[in-house]
């Protein structure tokens, strides 16, 4: 997609921190003269709008009816959002996912976000400025704005703040090479996406045969004389998970241990930076009194425990106080139940155990857990089982990996070349002049709210 773009022939000194060059024929206007602050709470009338989210995907529109999600107590104290405004998260801006979208969507969003509004810009100015804000956004460049221990940068500095401006026929190239761009690493993600899927089921069918049926398919059975079970090797045992693990509750004196977090995805891993830059994460925030969590726990995120958010942890660490941590005790493998605790029968269990009246709102307390029917192998087949599903789905792991590899640099690749181009290091007005009309291709529903729904679990 780069391929023949070369940079402008003459730049200029721009002043800006973020932006130190741009081509010597653009302009530098303060954002005040693009943008105009709108503050509109939507009241007793709150029934008559659409909840919106800022999400990494942009602002899209919350389903209510699901329970999904985090929600306002009071929705009278939303703020009226229109399409075509600009939403910005102000405050905690290294720490956010998503600190800038453009509404495509007429709704209401909690007053903790600042909105504007274009001053009468085309559909193409207003798509460049959100594509530079957004190019900004994900490299976290804005920090001089920042002020206080919340990193917040107050709407009449941003206002004051000068946005490069390259002609209106210039922004309408740039706007018309990166749409294009985009729909073309769109594809290319969703493809993958697919692939992931696939491989995932073909891991679980096997991870779900080994730790409910064992290695041997010719042993005997038995009714489990649970319901939502059914039949299980003979000799093997159910336990009640109170039998098997313990709670502990073990804090941090200092907050210097490595910060984890959990995922139905990818189990427990570093909790990373949010700047792109790869490195784990050294908020400033004191994580002194988080939950210690050795090598071999099982640490269960209890809002998300439904949907597989639970996991052992292969490192130590620290853990938000909000999860639980459990110890298993010698006899039982920590690993086997971290598979079987996954599955899409056990997840399915948990659901029923967890307390709440919507989904979002479900919580595995230790008691809850402690209820639930577990199967038990003998000591040594745990360990078995663990050593063949390891074996069995290694290739998978593997695949999966390398395709997950891919889209991360691909996201990468998108992340530079906007950046790139917004800032006039490269010049793509002859490239977009040949391009073909585009097809538009949106992101289903489902891709967007399974990306807010990582998003949310990350905080």
């Amino acid at each position: 997609m780069i391929e023949g773009l070369k940079p402008y022939a003459e730049y200029m000194e721009s002043g800006l921190p973020w932006v130190p060059r741009v081509p010597a024929h653009w302009g530098l206007i303060p954002n005040r003269a693009v943008l105009r602050k709108r503050k509109v709470l939507v009241g007793a009338n709150f029934k008559n709008f659409q909840l919106l989210s800022l999400t990494k995907g942009g602002v899209i529109v919350r389903d209510i009816s699901t329970g999904k999600g985090k929600f306002s107590s009071d929705m009278g104290t939303s703020q009226e959002v229109r399409k075509g405004d600009f939403v910005f998260c102000l405050f905690d801006v290294p720490e956010t996912p998503r600190t800038v979208g453009l509404s495509a969507h007429n709704g209401m969003i909690t007053s903790a976000y600042t909105v504007f509004e274009p001053r009468a810009l085309s559909p193409e100015r207003v798509r460049y400025l959100e594509l530079f804000y957004i190019a900004m956004d994900d490299r976290k460049l804005l920090s001089p704005l920042y002020s206080g221990l919340r990193h917040t940068i107050p709407p009449p500095r941003l206002l004051g703040t000068k946005t490069p401006q390259p002609p209106p026929s210039e922004q309408d190239a740039i706007v018309r090479f990166l749409d294009h761009a985009n729909r073309k690493i769109d594809g290319f993600i969703r493809a993958k996406r697919m692939l992931i899927g696939l491989l995932n089921e073909q891991k679980q069918a096997i991870i779900h045969r080994a730790v409910t049926r064992g290695l041997n398919p010719d042993v005997p059975l038995k009714p489990s004389g649970i319901p939502w079970l059914g039949d299980i090797p003979k000799h093997w045992e159910v336990k009640r998970m109170k039998y098997l693990l313990k709670e502990i509750d073990d804090r941090s004196s200092d907050g210097s241990e490595t910060l984890l977090r959990v995922s139905q995805y990818t189990g427990i891993t570093p909790r990373m930076a949010q700047d792109g830059s790869g490195e784990a994460d050294t908020r400033a925030e004191s994580l002194v009194g988080y939950k210690l969590a050795r090598k071999g726990d099982m640490v269960i995120n209890i809002m998300l425990a439904w949907n597989g958010s639970l996991a052992v942890s292969e490192q130590e660490g620290i853990v938000s106080p909000a999860y639980c941590v459990y110890r298993f005790k010698n006899e039982f493998h920590p690993w086997f139940f971290h598979h079987l605790l996954r599955t899409t029968t056990y997840k399915s269990r948990i659901r029923i155990a967890s307390t709440g009246v919507i989904e979002s709102r479900l919580r595995l307390y230790s008691d809850d857990l402690g209820r639930i029917e577990a199967i038990v192998p003998p000591p040594d087949e745990q360990r078995s089982i663990c050593s063949s599903i390891l074996g069995e789905t290694r290739h998978l792991s593997a695949a999966i990996a390398r395709t997950e590899r891919e889209i991360a640099l691909m996201q990468e690749y998108r992340t530079r070349l906007t950046a790139d181009i917004v800032t006039g290091k490269l010049d793509v007005r002859e490239a977009a002049a040949k391009l073909p009309e585009p097809v538009v291709e949106e992101a289903s529903n489902s891709e967007i709210i399974e990306e807010e729904t990582e998003l949310e679990e990350a905080e």
